[in-house]
């Protein structure tokens, strides 16, 4: 892997109604060619994702939707799409061109309860006799000044930037996926495995992005398969500070593990990392309270095919209906379909969502919190389910 992977870049939407400049603003943004612009209004389709790296921003995507605007049935379910890509937004962009924003204030109010921090842009400032006047008319109506620009004269480009940086999302910069477990000098072993799922040759996205991590941090990193803990052990001076695992094989290392050493895993640290970890924890309480007429939606990021040894749609299942029993109703999906409605589930599984970026988990934890559904995820069910939960650090 040599691109930072997009769940881990900060993601810009850009809304507004057709042809207000979207597309060009991305460009001039980007400096690039990089979305397809028409003076014929509905060019953009489907969300257009551009990674990008912007100085002072970092690695990011760049999101160009589709017009507020959009008629028709292919406007519809454009439109759908669009708020689909809402879910995913860290800072919105919301490009107007005229002091009509009608439309534009019902979507930022959707922005808005989404959590997602706005920037108004005053886009096609060159085509306006006076643009200030016209900034002055969309505060009064929005409450935030509009920043001035032109993506055909790439003017307010930087102020553009640094409104974005002004409201980038705290733990972006902060926490990582390790948190405060570890510390500089401390000796990591991670417990990789070798199955199906993570084939020869390759290591799963989440093993590659802890290692980077802990690289980054200065801690000495001991990487070994689950036959070989023991052999590892004995090999090390002191007992590691921080063992992680996949939590496929938690309950194995935990009775192998030193006294001394702390136990987590891949999926439970992505849990803290991507979604909220203390309303996992108690998600996973409701398993105790699940019975054969329960119902169980396991949700998983990725779109692959599935395996023969699957961690979701095998693994999980096979150990809920050992506990509870064969009539436990489990239903699955996978990549961005998610109900809307979820008052039907007695709990939500979640998967660590290394696919994902923090902003699209936390609005499906939000509409479980809504809905009063209990989530957790991966990881901390087979804590759960393998009785360590109370035995694991995050």
């Amino acid at each position: 892997m040599q691109d930072t992977p997009r769940a881990n870049r900060i993601h810009i939407g850009l809304f507004g109604k057709r042809n207000s400049g979207k597309s060009s603003l991305v460009n001039a943004l980007t400096n690039q060619e990089a979305a397809l612009v028409s003076d014929i209004a509905g060019t953009t389709t489907d969300p257009v994702y551009k990674p990008m790296e912007i100085h002072g921003i970092g690695p990011c995507v760049f999101i160009d939707t589709a017009g507020l605007d959009d008629e028709g049935r292919l406007g519809e379910l454009r439109i759908k799409q669009t708020l689909k890509a809402m879910e995913k937004t860290d800072v919105a962009l919301m490009v107007c061109t005229g002091e009509d924003i009608n439309q534009e204030l019902e979507w930022s109010h959707t922005l808005k309860e989404k959590n997602v921090p706005i920037i108004w842009v005053l886009n096609k400032a060159d085509l306006l006799e006076n643009a200030e006047q016209t900034a002055r008319n969309i505060e009064k109506k929005c409450g935030q000044v509009p920043l001035i620009a032109s993506a055909k004269k790439k003017t307010g480009m930087e102020d553009i930037r640094r409104g974005i940086i002004g409201r980038l999302p705290d733990e972006t910069m902060e926490k990582g996926i390790v948190g405060k477990l570890v510390s500089e000098g401390d000796t990591v072993m991670l417990v990789m495995p070798q199955d199906i799922q993570a084939p020869k040759g390759r290591l799963i996205l989440p093993q590659v992005q802890t290692i980077r991590e802990l690289l980054d941090r200065k801690c000495l990193v001991m990487c070994c398969t689950t036959d070989k803990i023991e052999p590892m052990l004995q090999a090390l001076s002191a007992p590691p500070k921080l063992i992680i695992t996949d939590s496929q094989v938690f309950k194995t290392v935990y009775e192998k593990k030193p006294e001394s050493s702390r136990l987590t895993s891949f999926s439970v640290l992505f849990a803290q990392y991507k979604g909220d970890i203390d309303y996992f924890m108690e998600g996973a309480e409701a398993i105790g309270r699940l019975t054969p007429s329960s119902r169980v939606l396991i949700a998983e990021a990725c779109t692959h095919a599935p395996l023969a040894e699957d961690i979701g749609r095998v693994k999980i299942p096979n150990m809920l209906r050992k506990r509870i029993g064969d009539g436990l109703q489990i239903d699955q999906v996978s990549g961005t379909d998610f109900p809307e409605d979820l008052s039907g589930y007695d709990l939500v599984i979640h998967c660590g969502a290394c696919m994902f970026n923090r902003k699209y988990v936390m609005s499906r934890v939000s509409e479980a919190r809504k809905q009063h559904v209990p989530m957790t995820n991966y990881g901390v069910t087979i804590a759960c389910l393998s009785g360590i939960l109370d035995k694991i650090d995050y």
